[in-house]
């Protein structure tokens, strides 16, 4: 067991979101128990994934994806209102880290499908910024479109939405989790071979096609799930609390 202060210091020490303007309030969302034995994580604290918290008797639920995003209505009705007092009547702990889950160095969503996709050399896309939310790198070895499709489709479990010739050579990628599919132009204009994103716009193809770069829509969902998994491996080994990954399959 743990306090509720000590897991949140933990987090803020690891994630550092003082270090990046996000659209949200990052860490304590919604006050639950004082002492936390059991630690459910997710992607997105949807009601689902709020039944299986309750379910899995957890005193916390860590997520990317909470609530309070800005230009939101305020209000606290409807749905909203039936999550939090699903967590209020379970003492449940909302604690939601968006941007600096996706930028962590080793942890973030970004990083991790590094890691599944074998990319290295690993650079900030937003030249000058040192907190860039979208990343580019290489493959040691040139991959094909089909060679990368199929990377994707196996590491994540979904195959990807794909622009571009299946033989086309890939050297240099970018990529940025969730909904990140606008810095497509960004690496376009650095003559990157390839971008990765969760989602993908109408304008998206097109920018892919002019810049003659391969484009890949791997899901919102898929791309941000090993993140926030990560993140729960590292606070069970670091604190020696239980934490259990809850996946709410989410095919968009």
């Amino acid at each position: 067991m743990i306090s509720r202060e000590t897991l949140l210091t933990s987090l803020e020490q690891i994630l550092e979101p003082n270090k990046i303007k996000d659209y949200c309030p990052n860490g304590l969302q919604v006050e639950g128990n004082g002492q936390i034995k059991k630690i459910v994580t997710g992607v997105t604290a949807s009601q689902a994934l709020i039944d299986a918290a309750i379910a899995a008797n957890a005193d916390a639920l860590l997520v990317h994806h909470g609530y309070f995003w800005k230009g939101e209505n305020q209000t606290i009705t409807s749905l909203k209102h039936k999550r939090i007092k699903s967590l209020l009547m379970a003492d449940i702990n909302l604690i939601a880290y968006h941007l600096p889950l996706d930028i962590h160095p080793t942890l973030g969503n970004n990083a991790q499908l590094a890691k599944r996709f074998g990319i290295s050399n690993i650079q900030g896309l937003e030249i000058g910024n040192p907190v860039s939310v979208a990343v580019k790198g290489e493959f040691e070895t040139p991959q094909t479109v089909a060679q990368l499709t199929a990377s994707i489709t196996q590491s994540l479990d979904r195959a990807p939405l794909v622009e571009g010739n299946a033989n086309k050579a890939i050297r240099t990628v970018a990529w940025c989790s969730g909904g990140g599919q606008s810095f497509i132009e960004m690496a376009g204009e650095q003559g990157i071979d390839a971008f990765i994103s969760g989602e993908v716009s109408e304008q998206t193809i097109h920018l892919a096609r002019e810049y003659n770069m391969a484009f890949f829509a791997a899901g919102h969902h898929a791309t941000e799930r090993y993140g926030v998994k990560a993140l729960g491996e590292f606070v069970a080994k670091e604190l020696g609390v239980d934490v259990e990954f809850i996946d709410i399959d989410n095919p968009a």
